[in-house]
C-alpha cells in the first residue's frame, strides 16, 4: 500500500460526495472552499451566498497539523466579533504575503525543535460552528500490520494526544470482518464518556466512518474533532491519506483530487510528477524519487523491499551522497510501461557527465520476482537503450542486472544482446549472485 496525504477539502468532498450512502441518518452541510488568496476568495462568494451571511473559519490546507497552535486558524473566539468575508480575505492574504515559520511538536503550547519555513498558499474556508466542547468527538482509522484499526473518543480537539490511552478507545478488525462483525464490535466499544444521549448516534456514524474508510481506499483517515448535535455533523477538521495504488479503480469516487507537496518540502519535479500520474493509471506500482540527480548511481529496482534493500547498500558502501534516486517498479507492469519508466531515468541520468570525470552505474536489480515476467519487462528497458544508447555512451554508463523470476533466463539473455548489440557496458547476473552483490562489483571497479 502505498499512502498519499491528500489536502483537508479534498478529504471533506470525498466524504460529501458520498455522505447518503455511508450516513443516511445525518446531515452534513459541506459548505469549504479552497482558495489561494483573498480575491478568489471574494469572487467565490458571488456564487455561495453563505461566504457573506455566515461568520467564517480560515486555515491553511497544506498537509500540516497543529495550525491553532501556531496561529494559523482564523475563527470566531480568537478576535472580537465574527470572521466576516473581508476578514478572512484580509487574513488569508496577510498569511500569503511571505514566509511563515511552522512548528511541529510542542511542549503543551511552547514550540519544541526547529520550524519548517515556506509560502502557505492554499486556505481552506468554511462556516463557524457554534458548539459546546461536549458535542466534540474524534474518530480515525488506519491499517496496522494485517488489521485495520479505529480509534474513538467522547473528547476531540487538539489535546486529545495528550493522555491518549485514557482517552481513545481502540478496536481492531481482520481484513476478513463481515460488516455485521464490524457493526456489533463497535457497538460495543462505544467510548464509556460519549453522552448517554448520543451514544445510539456515534455508534451509527463510527459504523458509516469504517465502512467510508475501507470501500473508499482511505490508507488513514481522521476527523479531529466532528461536531454532533442530534442527526447534525459538522466536520470542523479532517487528516487523510489515500492508497494511490488503488487510484485507477477510484477516479469516480475520489473525483479531482490532489496530492500536493507538503508544506516546506521541495516541490516534485516533472518527471517526478510524470510517475505518479502513471502510477495512478495502473495496478502495478511506479515510484520514483530524486534524491541528488547529479549524483552518479543510479537504481531501478523491482520490488519495494528490495529497493530499500539496495538503497541501504548504496549508502552503507559509497554514501548516501553517491546515490541520485530511490523508486521502484513491480506489481507486473507492462513493457510500455516499464519503457516508460527507464527512460524517465536515463533521461534524467544521461543530462550531464559525473562532476569528477568517472563512469555512472545503473543497477538494475531486483529479488526474485513471483509473478512479473522478467521478459516482457526487460523488453521494455531494452526500447528504452535503443532510445537513449547514444546518450547513454557519451555520458559513461556502466550497467549491472541481478534478477530472478517468470521468464529471467531469456530477460537476461536479451538484454544483455542487446545492450553488446548497442555498444553498451553491461555485466547481468542471475539468482545464482547475491541480491546486492552487484552493488560490490560496480563499487570496487
Amino acid at each position: 500500500m502505498a499512502q498519499k496525504a491528500i489536502r483537508e477539502y479534498d478529504a471533506k468532498s470525498i466524504l460529501a460526495r458520498h455522505w447518503d450512502k455511508y450516513f443516511p441518518d445525518f446531515t452534513y452541510a459541506y459548505e469549504t472552499v479552497l482558495v489561494q488568496n483573498g480575491s478568489e476568495l471574494k469572487e467565490l462568494a458571488k456564487e455561495k451566498s453563505w461566504l457573506n451571511e455566515k461568520a467564517l473559519v480560515a486555515k491553511p490546507d497544506m498537509l500540516f497539523g497543529k495550525r491553532g497552535k501556531n496561529g494559523l486558524v482564523l475563527f470566531k473566539d480568537q478576535k472580537p466579533g465574527d470572521v466576516t468575508l473581508e476578514k478572512a480575505a484580509a487574513w488569508i492574504d496577510e498569511k500569503s504575503s511571505k514566509e511563515q515559520e511552522v512548528y511541529f511538536s510542542f511542549d503543551g503550547d511552547t514550540p519544541t525543535g526547529e520550524p519548517k519555513v515556506d509560502m502557505l498558499t492554499h486556505f481552506v474556508v468554511e462556516p463557524f460552528t457554534p458548539h459546546d466542547q461536549s458535542e466534540e468527538y474524534y474518530i480515525s482509522a488506519t491499517v496496522v500490520g494485517d488489521e485495520d484499526v479505529l480509534y474513538m473518543s467522547a473528547e476531540g480537539g487538539m489535546e486529545v494526544e495528550e493522555g491518549w490511552d485514557e482517552k481513545v478507545t481502540e478496536v481492531k478488525f481482520p481484513i476478513t470482518a463481515t460488516e455485521e462483525e464490524i457493526a456489533e464490535k463497535i457497538k460495543a466499544n462505544v467510548p464509556a464518556d460519549v453522552k448517554d444521549e448520543d451514544k445510539e448516534n456515534f455508534a451509527k456514524f463510527a459504523i458509516g466512518f469504517f465502512k467510508a474508510y475501507r470501500e473508499l481506499n482511505f490508507a488513514y483517515l481522521e476527523i479531529n474533532p466532528f461536531v454532533m448535535q442530534g442527526n447534525k455533523i459538522e466536520l470542523l477538521d479532517m487528516v487523510a491519506k489515500l492508497d494511490d495504488t488503488a487510484g485507477f479503480m477510484m477516479v469516480e469516487e475520489w473525483g479531482d483530487v490532489e496530492f500536493p507537496t507538503a508544506f516546506g518540502m521541495e516541490e516534485k519535479s516533472p518527471e517526478v510528477l510524470a510517475v505518479e500520474e502513471a502510477d495512478a493509471k495502473t495496478g502495478a506500482s511506479l515510484k520514483l524519487t530524486l534524491l541528488k540527480p547529479e549524483a552518479r548511481i543510479w537504481t531501478m529496482v523491482a520490488g519495494g523491499g528490495a529497493s530499500v534493500v539496495y538503497a541501504d547498500t548504496i549508502a552503507d558502501m559509497a554514501g548516501i551522497e553517491d546515490l541520485a534516486n530511490y523508486g521502484e517498479y513491480s506489481g507486473g507492469p507492462t513493457t510500455g510501461e516499464t519503457k516508460f519508466y527507464a527512460e524517465t531515468l536515463l533521461d534524467l541520468m544521461t543530462r550531464e557527465k559525473d562532476a569528477q570525470g568517472r563512469d555512472k552505474i545503473l543497477i538494475i536489480g531486483g529479488a526474485i520476482a513471483n509473478f512479473t515476467d522478467v521478459a516482457k519487462t526487460f523488453t521494455g528497458i531494452i526500447q528504452a537503450f535503443e532510445e537513449y544508447a547514444d546518450k547513454m555512451k557519451e555520458v559513461g554508463i556502466k550497467i549491472y542486472v541481478r534478477r530472478g523470476g517468470p521468464n529471467y533466463e531469456k530477460g537476461l539473455k536479451d538484454i544483455k544482446e542487446a545492450a553488446d548489440r548497442l555498444g553498451l557496458d553491461i555485466e547481468v547476473y542471475g539468482p545464482e549472485t547475491h541480491v546486492t552483490d552487484i552493488v560490490r562489483m560496480a563499487l570496487e571497479k
